[in-house]
């Protein structure tokens, strides 16, 4: 019996074959996972400072299996959909691509701050890396290991990397995207990461973006993964984020892959003593995604910014799983999620926060709002609170409805038809995330695009 023969017994948990034991189907997901595992790219001999970081990931991920709905942390969320997908190993030279063919997903404002990758690896001629000032560097892993001897105790360090997706990225890594901005300095214009896929057969590819803020720093990141095809894909990405202390990153995801695609993609945040993060995630595309947020505060006075939003139709799962862990006190964050949801499409939202009995004087606020533009579309949401410290402040919540008939009642009685009343209603439920992404240009194309997925 062949694995792919099998695949739709293995994931849900809900499988066919009623005659195999659990601990048959975990087998079975094992098993899966280490044939993607047999896809991953080659290392050269020029990379052999990664072979011992893959294979500690390796050997991790010889002993996991592909989650399950019957796990408590993807019971919302069946990937029988992707195991049923026969991959391939991605080509060793992806296709050149023209100036032109990226452009639309290119900002004005990193015109010499851009990083491109195409199917995953670096494209230095759709990059632009020549006028940065002293004290940063922007460019590859490959190109930073032989600038910076202390790369290695950043790569691959962030807790949780024994998470199934996370370990397989690691397992696979031969080079990725490298920001590091040196002490003290403060970046005006905004870095661009732009991972791109022109992916015309199911392949896998796993980008990797480290970021170290060094203390006093400040940069404003935007890491976006988008396609110029409409294929079938897995993107299994994996950002890391250091930020020392008194250090400040602002951080906007967009994940617009195309819409027969998967994205399952992890972001590992760690924040020394005053350091300030923000983070703006996006979702938009994929046929199924999730987004796995972790920020983990590692000293007392941290602030952490957390603002999401999802938009999807159609048959798309989206799923969003963050964790704030405090370990000291004077921390606050504020974390909103918002999702738009029509057709039969399904979101997911889980946010955890955990404040230990040392984080006391913590200050937590939460929020989950989700908008059903559909009678058939669903929301999962868990706002979820760990406290066990005894002098905190900390809120949580969760709502979901459908457009006030009210409001849209009062724009008719404005001359406004019943039609463009509902979009300008939900453009405006979105709009209190797009507002504050920090790049004008993007502002506009996210608004742009919002406005277009009403239409």
């Amino acid at each position: 019996m062949t694995i792919q023969s099998t695949v739709s017994d293995i994931v849900t948990g809900n499988g066919k074959a009623k005659s195999d034991s659990p601990e048959e189907r975990l087998r079975q997901r094992g098993e899966y996972l280490q044939q993607w595992l047999r896809l991953r790219p080659d290392l050269g001999e020029e990379s052999a400072w990664l072979k011992a970081i893959r294979d500690r990931a390796t050997a991790s991920v010889k002993t996991l299996a592909v989650p399950s709905t019957r796990d408590e942390e993807w019971r919302f969320t069946d990937l029988s959909g992707l195991l049923q997908v026969r991959f391939q190993p991605s080509s060793e030279k992806p296709p050149t691509l023209g100036f032109e063919a990226i452009q639309p997903f290119i900002l004005p404002e990193a015109a010499s701050s851009r990083l491109v990758f195409v199917n995953g690896q670096y494209d230095p001629a759709l990059s632009a890396v020549d006028d940065l000032p002293d004290g940063v560097i922007v460019t590859s892993l490959a190109a930073g290991a032989t600038l910076l001897s202390n790369l290695p105790t950043y790569l691959a360090q962030q807790q949780g990397a024994e998470e199934t997706f996370t370990a397989l990225n690691t397992a696979s890594l031969t080079d990725g995207a490298l920001v590091w901005v040196e002490k003290n300095q403060a970046i005006a214009s905004p870095i661009q990461i732009l991972y791109v896929s022109t992916a015309t057969q199911p392949t896998i590819d796993h980008p990797r973006t480290l970021v170290v803020a060094e203390a006093g720093s400040q940069l404003t990141l935007v890491e976006a993964y988008v396609a110029i095809y409409d294929g079938i894909y897995f993107t299994d990405p994996v950002t890391e984020i250091w930020l020392d202390a008194n250090a400040e990153v602002n951080h906007t995801r967009i994940q617009h892959d195309s819409d027969t695609a998967f994205h399952i993609g992890k972001t590992a945040v760690s924040q020394a003593q005053d350091s300030r993060y923000t983070c703006n995630a996006v979702s938009l595309g994929a046929k199924l995604s999730r987004h796995n947020l972790e920020v983990y505060h590692t000293g007392e006075q941290t602030e952490t910014t957390l603002n999401g939003l999802t938009i999807i139709d159609g048959e798309q799962v989206a799923d969003t799983h963050s964790t704030i862990a405090y370990s000291h006190p004077h921390g606050s964050s504020n974390q909103i999620h918002k999702c738009i949801v029509d057709d039969r499409a399904h979101a997911v939202f889980n946010g955890k926060v955990f404040v230990p009995k040392a984080a006391q004087l913590t200050d937590a606020k939460q929020l989950s709002s989700n908008l059903l533009l559909s009678p058939k579309a669903r929301v999962d949401t868990k706002p979820q609170l760990e406290i066990t410290a005894d002098n905190v402040k900390c809120t949580h919540g969760a709502t979901v409805s459908q457009l006030d008939s009210d409001e849209v009642f009062y724009l008719q009685s404005r001359g406004i038809d019943e039609d463009s009343a509902r979009k300008l209603l939900t453009y405006a439920f979105a709009y209190e995330v797009i507002r504050e992404i920090p790049v004008a240009s993007l502002r506009e194309k996210l608004a742009a695009i919002v406005r277009t997925q009403q239409a």
